[in-house]
């Protein structure tokens, strides 16, 4: 089967690959096959959830930033913080939603109920009205929360912490990942951009209607995975309502709270802030209380998850900067065909991710066997070398353009490959990591404090893309050589900066080896 062949992914071949992606071809007597060398079936039932649902969060996405400068006519400062502001608290939500799934919903019942609210948000951003873009986008702030981090938590739940398919599994499953968000980029993108805007928003919701579908009729096959660790929920509050519906009502109350940081987003700086400092300030009570070698597993998986924000603040350049940069500065012409930027820029990433998944998904166990696997941590220190040869990449290709402002395609899709490459050693391995790393009875509470640093870099992301503002003089123009300067020199940065923290990162990892004790 052909990777990068869309059409060739069809349920049999998928379902081949997630049961049989790490078969050997030779059998030992003595070698439990079964357990060792297949995948349970459950994580097909969650790749296929988690990539439908994807489909519709990234194709949504793939619109906001251009939507809002070229529609609502912000100014571009404005739309970068709105749409920083969106992606924050997007990766915010999860830490509420995973300690809520951890203490009451149990993993089930706050995927159903975050896959609703999703559903619901799509389609009210796809009504063209003033008041449905932002409120549109709150449904699925919160619906992400509940949503996001417990698939994540739940495929966790299907591995032992040192059964050597789980990087594979979280490998695979970020692919499935991967696959909706480039179906989504690429269909959302074109349909918004070339037909209709709310059309583009409205076919996201259909595709979170049938990742949420799929889940439902195939919960039972999870057993008692993912069910209330507690038997609060249906406890009644005061007499009068469960615990369960208390949930379920405070989080509706949260959407018009949402709809008003949006009006205010400078407020943002501050409660970003103040949340980073008590989530580390939690878990470092929380570590405090473990025993000797829980709690430096603990603190290993924090000090790497507060490093991952940085990553995160360069690569989602890719939903900001990018885009308008891929609109006006790259060219899109192949084979005298004007292609739509917005697709082409967000189906590159989850495009290379969809062929590199199996690359990494088989060259982890193969560097395994072998004693030469990297740890988590040098895993890392990589991401960073590989954004900044991919950052380096694009910054190379605007030098060789000046004269006439358009970098060629084949260059732009090279930056995002090396990028690429450093996404597959920090978010499909970090996901695996905090499953392994944090006691059972946090995993969701650190899923979700993964992804809020996540919602932190996303926060800077916006910062960073607006260095990249260009003025209305030179928009107007409609001139690529006098708007290409704007992104080289921010380009060239990121570079330099991104390769300066990795080499940081590979000092700290024998530290960070020897916290983490028998864990990889």
């Amino acid at each position: 089967m052909a990777v990068g062949k869309l059409s060739d992914w069809h349920p049999k071949s998928l379902k081949r690959i997630l049961l049989n992606s790490n078969k050997p071809k030779n059998k030992t007597v003595n070698q439990p096959v079964m357990n060792q060398t297949k995948h349970p079936k459950q994580l097909y039932l969650l790749f296929f959830t988690e990539m439908w649902e994807r489909f519709s969060f990234y194709g949504m996405k793939a619109l906001l930033l251009a939507y809002m400068v070229t529609q609502l006519k912000f100014d571009e400062p404005k739309g970068y913080a709105i749409l920083g502001a969106y992606s924050a608290l997007v990766y915010t939500m999860p830490m509420f939603g995973g300690m809520l799934a951890d203490k009451f919903l149990g993993y089930r019942r706050a995927i159903i109920f975050g896959g609703i609210m999703m559903a619901i948000g799509h389609i009210v951003l796809a009504i063209p009205q003033d008041w449905s873009f932002f409120y549109g986008m709150a449904f699925i702030i919160c619906g992400n929360g509940f949503f996001k981090p417990n698939v994540s938590s739940l495929v966790g739940t299907l591995y032992d912490n040192n059964d050597p398919r789980k990087d594979s599994a979280f490998s695979l499953f970020y692919m499935g990942i991967n696959i909706g968000a480039a179906l989504g980029g690429l269909l959302c993108g074109y349909v918004g951009q070339q037909i209709n805007w709310h059309y583009g928003f409205g076919l996201a919701g259909i595709f979170m209607v049938l990742g949420l579908v799929i889940f439902i009729i195939g919960k039972s096959s999870l057993k008692e995975k993912g069910l209330p660790l507690t038997n609060d929920l249906h406890r009644k509050i005061g007499g009068f309502i469960s615990v369960e519906w208390t949930v379920y009502l405070l989080t509706f109350v949260t959407l018009p709270l949402i709809v008003t940081l949006f009006n205010y987003y400078e407020a943002l700086d501050s409660i970003m802030l103040v949340l980073a400092i008590v989530s580390v300030a939690y878990i470092l009570y929380l570590s405090f209380k473990l025993e000797k070698e829980a709690k430096f597993k603990l603190l290993a998986a924090l000090i790497l998850v507060v490093v991952s924000t940085i990553f995160w603040a360069f690569y989602e350049q890719n939903a900001g900067s990018l885009n308008l940069f891929a609109m006006r500065n790259v060219d899109m012409q192949v084979f005298g065909i004007a292609l739509p930027a917005l697709a082409v820029n967000n189906f590159l990433p989850p495009g290379w991710v969809i062929i590199l998944s199996f690359v990494f998904a088989a060259l982890w166990p193969w560097l395994n066997k072998r004693g030469l696997e990297p740890s988590t941590p040098a895993k890392f220190a990589f991401s960073f070398i590989f954004v900044a040869m991919g950052f380096f990449t694009f910054y190379l290709a605007c030098q060789a353009s000046l004269s006439h402002g358009l970098i060629p395609l084949v260059a732009f899709a090279g930056g995002y490959f090396f990028i690429i490459c450093g996404e597959m050693c920090i978010s499909p391995v970090g996901l695996s990591m905090i499953t392994k790393l944090s006691p059972t009875n946090i995993v969701g509470l650190m899923m979700g404090i993964f992804f809020f640093f996540t919602a932190i870099g996303e926060f800077l992301a916006g910062k960073i893309g607006a260095l990249m503002s260009i003025p209305k003089d030179i928009i107007a123009a409609n001139n690529p050589v006098l708007s290409l300067p704007y992104y080289a020199n921010v380009l060239l940065q990121i570079s330099i900066f991104s390769a300066g923290v990795g080499v940081f990162i590979f000092f700290l990892v024998p530290l960070l080896k020897k916290w983490m004790g028998d864990i990889r």
